[in-house]
């Protein structure tokens, strides 16, 4: 994730797409830029929101996450326990997204970003023509800090 987004970006993709950026959703999208890096589902968000005293209710930060995701504006993943989780879309149409790992004892999501699926993208499409827009790869497992606790 090199990329980083300020507010005017995201106002701007709100204003391409015909949306106002209300305060509700600027606050929303403040919470992201503040925690870059970072998974956040909408308790999560609406956690932070209570903590700094923002008077926004957990059904708002749900629609307000849905729509940012519709338009594109934050990316929505699933991790298999069930919950959604976003972060800021920075997807370049030109390269592939980071890839996930995820720890099955702690639930902790670490990003990867290396990319080693283009040798297989180029034999899917010599083999059957199928050109590979883009691809998300989950790897679920056991953390570092989960495998020290183990041996302890």
């Amino acid at each position: 994730m090199s990329q980083t987004f300020t507010m005017d970006d995201l106002r701007a993709r709100l204003s391409e797409r015909q949306h106002k950026m209300t305060p509700q959703r600027q606050i929303v999208l403040q919470i992201f830029l503040d925690h870059p890096g970072e998974h956040l589902s909408a308790e999560d968000v609406h956690d932070i929101l209570r903590t700094e005293k923002a008077e926004i209710g957990l059904a708002t930060v749900y629609r307000t996450l849905e729509l940012l995701s519709d338009l594109g504006i934050l990316q929505k993943m699933e991790f298999g326990d069930g919950c959604s989780r976003y972060e800021v879309n920075d997807t370049d149409p030109t390269r592939h997204h980071h890839h996930h790992l995820i720890c099955t004892k702690c639930g902790k999501v670490e990003e990867f970003d290396e990319d080693l699926l283009e040798t297989l993208e180029a034999d899917i499409e010599r083999k059957t023509g199928f050109r590979t827009l883009d691809h998300q790869v989950k790897f679920f497992g056991v953390c570092k800090a989960c495998q020290e606790k183990e041996t302890k």
